[in-house]
């Protein structure tokens, strides 16, 4: 069995365009794994397999692919940058031990490296920082530095410095051991000779190196009392401080170099393996209580010795049938094994197991802790759903996705595409967890909703070619929540009499707005058994399933306080059933009462535009009811955050090129509700209704 000292699970993640896939490419070839570098711009790369990807120039699912860099096996999943696809970025960060960041040397710490860089800390994944592009017009890797301190409040530990910028660029300079890494004109990797560090540089390099140790010295308490009085450490002693602190996110070992032109990646290759934890290093993943969610202070300990935990935390549909990524935190799984599925109580057998090469793969007979794998076929299985051995059930922490703010309405444009779409779509919502769909019951139209119009944009492109399902697609509808603002004291009562035995439930209540984003919540303060203790989960119930449709334009209700203080009861006729009425009719009859409002959802927005363009681009913000929080100028433009409701920014990116010559760039993602303007509040209220009416 394999030595799991020698492993490294690693993501790559940056924003969009900052070089993930080129960074990855450029791996796979240095630890060959593939003989000729697919290029991005070709839409010929190895981890950008779909069409849709190569001809986007974007990454749209996370990839893996398994590799070797002296002796060690490197597990490498490749991200998506865009802020639609940020759910395959966060449960790929759940099941890594460590991470590279990449930041553009010329746009540094970009709106989407914030998100993912956040995401990271929470799952508190160690990371190196790898500055690329240095070889672009604008580029300065000491601005990106100071971003990376200032704008993610990290601290970059620098362990290479730039020989020459843009296109003088040649080479890199390793500060801990002072020697310089100078490539030759040919753009071949291996192609470089390591020289002395060259004259004009002395200076700086004696300075990173001083703050290299005295940081990395931190670590250990003897080293630095050590060094404190004049005594050197070792280049191992501070490899293994530095290694400690990494492992700690006490600071981020940072190099610098140009992954499309093989300059510097060695390096980096080689901080993965000295510097990144091995899976036995992390802190064991939590598991829970299937029932509440909480932890039940056990872990699932690293070793293949333990019995067997695992989790899914993707699926993909391929040629070859259902594919579903495992990680293994614990135990073995051999080919032809029955393993328990935690969440579905099932058992399902284990037939083909493969490492994954992008979209080739090698067949497994076992696998074991620290492995990400993938299993063929396995089929009621689902992401986040915990994997273990039967004798030994248990449920790792599982994975909170975020809810989907834009919806369109879609029908096939035959009348015999309706089973095929059904079944694309089941499919396709299984391998991805943000994008979701319903059923309107009124029109039976079908809905789907995502995370942008980018994310809705490209399921629509994947069901018309990988399913050859052509659809119709409505325009997009935001999803708009109600609430209300006044305290309402009222009482009701149902009751009914018809032979037998009745009805009778009757309850006094306030229903008052509550604080922002808390939901529905409800309290009793009944003394004196007026409504008995066994009816008030029916009285929350009754509340509780009247949230789903407001009384304004039948959007779900937010933030609403229900507080049950007296009532009356009917010792024949009173059941759980009556009480549940009894409040359904309390909502329709209060609500209205409490000056009922419609919520919009506000997006954070990020504008990049050039200097020359800024009047014109905050402008049009305000035009869009927009709010602007912020604006930083940098060497390339200017950043504007702001907060703008939904409703406002569709079809905004072509907006926005027009505006800035096509050199804009934007990024949003759901901040909060809000409530909305009455006049905007009264078009969509008419809207609805006539939508109602007409069907």
């Amino acid at each position: 069995m394999a030595d799991l000292s020698k492993y490294r699970n690693i993501g790559i993640f940056a924003h969009v365009d900052a070089g993930k896939t080129t960074t990855t490419e450029r791996i796979l070839k240095l630890t060959g794994k593939i003989h000729k570098t697919g290029e991005v711009h070709d839409g010929e790369s190895t981890t950008d397999f779909m069409e849709q990807e190569a001809e986007r120039g974007i990454t749209i699912q996370s990839a893996a692919v398994t590799c070797e860099w002296k002796g060690h096996r490197l597990n490498v999943i490749d991200t998506p940058g865009h802020v639609d696809f940020t759910v395959e970025v966060y449960r790929s960060l759940k099941v890594l031990d460590g991470g590279i960041g990449v930041f553009c040397g010329s746009g540094g710490v970009e709106p989407q490296s914030e998100t993912n860089w956040r995401y990271a800390n929470e799952s508190e994944v160690a990371r190196v920082i790898f500055v690329n592009k240095l070889d672009r017009m604008g580029a300065d890797f000491y601005r990106v530095v100071g971003q990376v301190e200032k704008v993610l409040g990290a601290n970059p530990l620098v362990m290479t410095l730039p020989i020459g910028i843009e296109d003088q660029f040649c080479g890199v300079v390793d500060v801990l051991e002072k020697k310089a890494y100078v490539w030759d004109e040919t753009g071949l990797p291996e192609n470089y000779e390591v020289q002395d560090v060259p004259a004009d540089m002395v200076d700086k390099v004696e300075e990173y190196h001083e703050m290299l140790i005295e940081t990395a010295v931190e670590q250990d308490d003897e080293l630095m009392e050590a060094y404190m009085e004049g005594e050197m450490p070792s280049i191992e002693q501070i490899k293994a401080c530095i290694r400690k602190g990494t492992r700690d996110l006490a600071f981020f070992p940072t190099f610098c170099g140009s992954a499309f032109k093989n300059k510097g990646m060695q390096l980096v290759l080689d901080a993965v393996v000295d510097y990144l934890p091995a899976p036995t290093e992390v802190d064991p993943q939590p598991l829970t209580d299937p029932e509440t969610g909480e932890p039940t202070g056990e872990v699932a300990t690293v070793s293949a010795d333990e019995p067997l935990k695992a989790l899914a935390f993707k699926i993909m549909d391929d040629r070859f049938g259902a594919l579903t990524f495992i990680r293994i935190y614990s135990g073995r799984m051999k080919k032809g094994d029955t393993i328990l599925n935690s969440a579905t109580g099932k058992t399902e057998r284990i037939g083909r197991m493969v490492e994954m090469q992008a979209d080739e793969r090698t067949e497994l007979t076992e696998a074991q802790a620290g492995d990400i794998i993938a299993v063929v076929g396995m089929k009621n299985v689902q992401t986040g759903h915990t994997l273990c051995d039967p004798k030994h059930e248990c449920t790792l922490e599982a994975m909170i996705f975020p809810d989907p703010v834009i919806s369109i309405a879609v029908a096939p444009k035959d009348k015999g595409g309706n089973e095929k779409m059904g079944v694309a779509i089941g499919k396709m919502v299984a391998e991805d967890p943000s994008f979701q769909v319903e059923t309107d019951e009124d029109s039976g139209e079908t809905i789907l909703k995502g995370m942008g119009e980018l994310h809705l944009d490209i399921k629509v492109d994947i069901l018309k070619r990988t399913y050859g399902v052509d659809l119709i697609v409505g325009q997009p509808q935001v999803a708009y929540r109600e609430t209300i603002t006044q305290q309402v004291e009222d009482s009701y009562t149902h009751k009914k009499q018809s032979g037998g035995s009745g009805q009778f439930g009757k309850i006094d209540y306030r229903i008052k707005p509550g604080e922002q984003n808390s939901g529905f919540t409800f309290t009793s303060s009944v003394v004196g058994g007026n409504v008995p203790k066994e009816f008030w989960p029916a009285v929350e119930k009754g509340f509780a399933s009247m949230m789903q449709e407001g009384v304004l334009a039948g959007f779900p209700v937010l933030d609403v306080e229900v507080e049950l203080f007296d009532g009356g009861f009917h010792a024949v006729d009173s059941s759980a059933i009556a009480f549940e009425i009894a409040a359904k009719g309390a909502f329709r009859q209060s609500i209205p009462k409490a000056g009922p409002q419609l919520l919009e959802p506000i997006m954070k927005v990020d504008v990049f535009t050039p200097e020359d363009n800024v009047g014109d681009v905050i402008g049009d913000l305000n035009r869009r009811r927009g709010m602007i929080k912020d604006q930083e100028a940098g060497a390339m433009g200017v950043r504007i955050k702001g907060e703008v409701p939904l409703s406002e920014m569709f079809g905004y990116i072509g907006h926005l090129r027009t505006i800035t010559s096509g050199r804009g760039q934007f990024s949003m993602e759901f901040s909060h509700y809000s409530p909305c303007p009455s006049n905007v509040a009264d078009e969509v209220i008419a809207a609805e209704k006539a939508k109602k009416a007409a069907k």
